[in-house]
């Protein structure tokens, strides 16, 4: 199931994905594949309504088309980036970390036919003009940064009147539970300094002067992933230096492989869905708002 999902959401022509590869057993080809981590997580986004390719949407709610101009703040790895720069789109990225910028700026150049600009920035302030994207993305940004009303600021004065936010940081109750396990350094800059509840991060995207459209909380394979890894680490007496999760790679340690071939056999069962849905409400690792921003008076919608 996952591997179909995989061709059809992630293309082959892509040089890096923000998926581990797939590898088959040659002695025995007919047997099942191992998963990773990363695989898992995939599928468990996709079943989210996360990388809707026939769609166009980002995520359900979300859609971006070649009229789009796309403003992803904190990049990352460039997973969004990328998505939206196979719709058409043309695309602005920025990140603090200028190897991350630099090789997303080479995949943009070699997948897609409209030009993007890639920034290394703290976006405080953005070195941007007013209303230059109809489309902002900023995930699992926020977060880490010291003054987050400021930064939210920042990405309401990137949009044009009209145009449509995705924003998510991770849930309070996934965080705390971490803070059991997690080294000090995961909660210490540049790290997590900051945890939202939901009321607070609502407040921050309202008083920004943005519109909720859709809100949502999933994430439980991740708690659980992230919980599993650190304990790896530690009984391994290794340090991953306040690691997140877009720096953990294979060799996943085995307790994270077993749980995702475990939470994979889960969602294969008949009442797999609805019991991920359950979880993920119960402990969720992220939480995710659309928002729109206000027309202007007498200004036409821009999408």
């Amino acid at each position: 199931m996952i591997r179909r999902l995989l061709q059809r959401f992630l293309p082959a022509a892509q040089p890096v994905q923000t998926v581990a590869p797939v590898t088959e057993s040659i002695a025995e080809p007919e047997q099942p594949y191992t998963w990773s981590p990363r695989d898992v997580g995939f599928h468990d986004a996709v079943l989210d309504g996360w990388f809707l390719n026939d769609s166009g949407e980002l995520l359900k709610g979300f859609a971006i088309t070649a009229d789009d101009t796309v403003l992803d703040v904190g990049c990352g790895e460039g997973g969004a980036t990328l998505f939206a720069a196979r719709q058409g789109a043309s695309v602005i990225f920025t990140d603090s970390e200028h190897d991350k910028v630099r090789d997303l700026a080479r995949q943009i150049e070699a997948q897609s036919t409209r030009p993007g600009l890639g920034l290394v920035s703290n976006s405080l302030p953005l070195p941007l003009v007013d209303g230059c994207a109809s489309k902002v993305m900023c995930l699992e940004v926020m977060e880490h940064v010291d003054q987050p009303e400021s930064f939210m600021a920042e990405l309401v004065r990137m949009g044009r009147p009209g145009a449509l936010y995705l924003l998510s940081v991770p849930a309070p109750v996934g965080e705390h539970l971490q803070k059991g396990i997690a080294p000090p350094s995961y909660y210490r800059s540049p790290n997590h300094v900051q945890i939202f509840t939901p009321e607070r991060f609502a407040a921050m995207v309202e008083d920004a002067g943005l519109v909720i459209e859709h809100r949502q909380a999933t994430g439980f394979f991740w708690v659980m992933g992230m919980i599993f890894f650190w304990a790896s680490e530690k009984a391994a007496c290794q340090d991953p230096g306040g690691a997140v999760r877009d720096r953990i790679h294979a060799p996943y340690p085995p307790l994270m492989e077993g749980w995702a071939r475990t939470w994979d056999e889960l969602l294969q069962r008949p009442d797999g869905l609805a019991i991920k849905q359950v979880l993920d409400q119960f402990m969720p690792k992220s939480q995710v708002i659309i928002a729109r921003k206000p027309l202007d008076a007498g200004q036409p919608h821009e999408q």
